[in-house]
């Protein structure tokens, strides 16, 4: 199967399958104790929707930690910009009804210390993704070459090969409820 298309469908099945609040807890658990987050000053977060592995109890416990957190805000030309919220009651249905700041909101300053968590449907052990098509996070990647990225994923999702196109921007860490994969490793 090489189609996107197909395989982002044939992937939601599994994601559905998979999917549960316990598999989510051990992996926010082992984001924490992952390293990546140490001495961060801002972690990019998606807003968790639907069978996604939930960001919720990350970005409470981050912003509980006085760590900035932030959301995307999507707009037209796959433009996407991040903004900072204090309280997870700021984000309100957005696009596609998935919960988002507003443009008011501020926005943070990158660097080599903020890391973007990545959202996908499947990734491989280099740390090539499927992400669901409309190329938001390659083009802001793209434009912050210099912050860190991690993926939090089910294990189920990690397979041996994924389509990947030259703008495609793999990420640098892979969490799942089983392991940390340190994608540079399988370069």
């Amino acid at each position: 199967m090489t189609d996107k298309k197909e395989l982002r469908k044939f992937f939601s099945g599994i994601r559905a399958e998979v999917h549960s609040p316990e598999k989510d807890r051990c992996i926010a658990e082992n984001l924490f104790s992952s390293g990546i987050l140490s001495g961060v000053d801002c972690v990019l977060l998606y807003a968790s929707y639907l069978t996604e592995v939930s960001t919720w109890s990350i970005a409470e416990k981050l912003l509980n930690m006085g760590i900035s957190a932030a959301f995307p805000k999507c707009g037209s030309g796959r433009d996407m910009s991040f903004h900072i919220i204090t309280d997870l009651s700021q984000l309100k249905k957005g696009a596609y009804g998935i919960p988002e700041p507003e443009l008011s909101a501020p926005q943070p300053f990158l660097s080599r210390n903020s890391v973007c968590i990545v959202p996908g449907l499947a990734f491989t052990l280099n740390g090539r993704r499927l992400g669901y098509g409309g190329g938001y996070y390659d083009k802001f990647l793209a434009g912050n070459p210099g912050i860190k990225t991690a993926a939090l994923t089910y294990e189920a999702l990690i397979t041996h090969d994924l389509p990947a196109a030259e703008h495609d921007k793999p990420v640098e860490l892979i969490i799942t409820e089983e392991r940390t994969v340190l994608c540079n490793e399988y370069r």
